[in-house]
Parts: C-alpha cells; structure tokens; sequence
C-alpha cells in the first residue's frame, strides 16, 4: 500500500472499493495528525525545557520500564541517534538516568529518575483529563477499533519500509498455493 493512489488493483473499472478510499482517508489523515500532536504536546510543554521527542521517549519509559538507547529506538521507529539526544539533554535536565545493564555490560539501561517519573505523571494526568473531556462522545469500543486499525496500518507500513511485505492470502485459494 502507497501514500499515492495510482488506481485500483479490482478488475473492475468501478473505481477503488470504498474501504480502498476509507483507509486513504486514514492514511491521509495520519501526517497532519501527527503534526498537530507534537504541536500540542510542545504548547503542554512549555516551561519544562522538554522537546516532544523527550515527552516520548519519557512515556516509553514510564510505560515498558529501563530500556536501552537502541531498544527505545526500535520501540519509537527512530533511528538510534536521535533517541540518544534525547537521553543526553533528558539526562541534563536530571529526569533520566543511566544504570548498568546486566544483559550486556557496554549498553546501559536509561531509566526515569524520581523527578522525571513525577514530571511525566502530572503532565499524562493533565493530558488524560483533557483527552477525556474533549472525546468524551468516542466509546471504548471506537478506540479499541481506531487502535486495531492503526496497529494493522502500521505493521504494514513497516513491512512495506523494510521489503518485508508478505503477499496477503487468496481468500479463493486457502491452500495459497499457485498452480
């Protein structure tokens, strides 16, 4: 799947099937969504000295816990040196902090210190409180879809990036084997 339509793959001259131009639309929407995020977290961040990168990388360890710079690279889809920016300035700001690793003695774990761990929870508590009153008409079940979608939309997306792309299955060949 690209970004750019260039037709329909159907052997029908009908044009593109609607859930075709519903995922268009998704993916269409997806860049100037991201964008408005980051926007909105860097106004959330005012004050803090935090980037948006840093807000991310600050939330990818308070959820999963220590991590090492190439481990939160690859959770973020970031190249390696960015992230160790991050850590470098998060680290500045006394909000990370490196220990030793015992899986592998020259890649340290980076672990929230007790500030940025209390940074990073009274800025989600703000965000969570703002997202709840803003979206309160999304049910849990829209989420739960919107989520599912984006999980699909991205894991295509990363094999596409990679080469990795696996040739969907033939609904009318269960076997999926050619002839």
């Amino acid at each position: 799947m690209s970004v750019v339509k260039s037709g329909s793959d159907s052997d029908s001259d009908d044009g593109p099937a609607p859930a075709d131009d519903l995922l268009y639309g998704v993916i269409r929407r997806l860049w100037p969504l991201h964008r408005t995020i980051v926007r909105a977290v860097e106004r959330e961040l005012e004050g803090t000295g935090m980037t948006a990168g840093e807000h991310a990388l600050l939330d990818a360890l308070r959820s999963q816990g220590p991590r090492t710079v190439p481990q939160l690279a690859r959770t973020m889809g970031l190249d390696r040196q960015p992230v160790q920016r991050w850590v470098n300035h998060a680290a500045e700001l006394g909000l990370v902090a490196t220990a030793p690793n015992p899986a592998h003695r020259r890649s340290s774990l980076i672990e929230l210190t007790a500030e940025g761990s209390e940074l990073m929870r009274g800025i989600q508590e703000s965000e969570a409180a703002e997202l709840r009153r803003a979206l309160s008409d999304l049910s849990a079940q829209e989420v739960s879809t919107t989520l599912r979608v984006l999980d699909r939309l991205g894991e295509e997306f990363r094999h596409l990036a990679n080469g990795s792309r696996v040739a969907p299955e033939d609904p009318d060949n269960k076997d999926n084997h050619p002839e």
